[in-house]
């Protein structure tokens, strides 16, 4: 089937739109866009709604407005660019955050598209997913194991992606604790304890619920993000956008830990005493994500035997929807459903 055929089927497509920094989204209806030569063009099952997506729609990271946000696509190909190889009609795939690198900068060459100098970020600076359909890049999609539903894959593609990359740049440390037990945590903490490691959670004080979650899913302890874990840490992931987290972990890790702040955008960290980053322990960032982090995260979700916790809501309560994450009042991922 050619792109052009296809993209005769739906002439129009429903999308919430982003038109700028501090306004809700707006339901729109669009033309059905054409896939360039590389790219395909989804007909969208689910997107989840991630942290990021708040971000974008507060204007925290730079984004080309007026856009269409979601960044954690899952969808079936309807059609396929001319240049297009390796997939097929009906595929089912999953898009991410990472939408396109250019090949060419120093990083890319050097195997780190995620720090591109002129990359393309789906739902920020290219349309995502909080739609009916979606054109993407055909050499950053990833085929998702059967197993999971198009809704419990969906957090897979940025809070589970971002994740396994922070993960990874933890290093082999046995004891690794968790700040902000969202999304991303929720996943992580099972992938870790399938490893065999010992995860600690940190919540908000007084999070109840949020540490039963933790210690549901795997972790050994859960407590406020104002105590000390029972013992040292190897690694702290920071999940939660607020730098203050950043001092409390390192006191928490080490000597030789890391600390590792996933989020793509956090508040100031305040400053702290040397000797609490004495001792060779080690503050990192994580920037998006490689192919190589999507193919290698696939292969062990499709043999750990992780599951997602989701909640589903229909596209046009996008709003309500990411008032509640905004607020704290979603325990896991919630997803858009078109």
């Amino acid at each position: 089937m050619t792109a052009s055929a296809s993209a005769a089927a739906a002439t129009t497509m429903r999308a919430m739109q982003s038109d700028g920094p501090g306004r809700p989204l707006r339901l729109v209806t669009r033309a059905v866009p054409r896939p360039a030569p590389d790219e395909v063009l989804l007909k969208v099952s689910a997107c989840g709604i991630c942290r990021t997506d708040l971000h974008v729609l507060d204007g925290d990271i730079p984004a080309l407005y007026p856009v269409i946000p979601g960044h954690e696509i899952v969808g079936r190909i309807v059609a396929l660019g001319a240049a297009v190889a390796g997939f097929r009609i009906g595929q089912r795939v999953g898009v991410p955050w990472l939408g396109h690198s250019c090949g060419t900068c120093p990083y890319c060459r050097s195997g780190r598209e995620n720090l591109c100098d002129y990359p393309a970020f789906t739902g920020c600076t290219r349309d995502g997913g909080f739609a009916t359909h979606v054109r993407a890049d055909a050499r950053f999609c990833f085929s998702i194991p059967d197993r999971f539903s198009d809704i419990e894959a969906a957090p897979l593609l940025c809070a589970g992606l971002i994740g396994w990359r922070a993960l990874r740049l933890a290093g082999d440390g046995k004891a690794i604790g968790l700040y902000g037990f969202g999304a991303a945590a929720h996943i992580l903490a099972q992938v870790a304890a399938w490893q065999g490691r010992d995860v600690y959670a940190f919540t908000k004080p007084g999070d109840e619920k949020g540490r039963a979650f933790a210690r549901s899913l795997g972790c050994i302890w859960a407590g406020s993000s104002e105590e000390r874990p029972p013992v040292a840490l190897d690694a702290a992931l920071i999940f939660a956008p607020v730098g203050a987290l950043v001092p409390l972990a390192l006191k928490a890790v080490r000597k030789g830990g890391r600390v590792v702040c996933a989020g793509i955008h956090m508040s100031d960290i305040p400053s702290f005493r040397y000797v609490d980053l004495w001792g060779e322990r080690s503050i990192l960032s994580v920037a998006n994500l490689t192919r190589e982090d999507g193919l290698s995260f696939f292969e062990v979700v499709a043999r750990s035997g992780i599951r997602t916790v989701t909640e589903s809501v229909a596209l046009d309560q996008a709003n309500e929807a990411i008032a509640r994450l905004r607020a704290g009042h979603v325990s896991g991922a919630i997803v858009l459903v078109p």
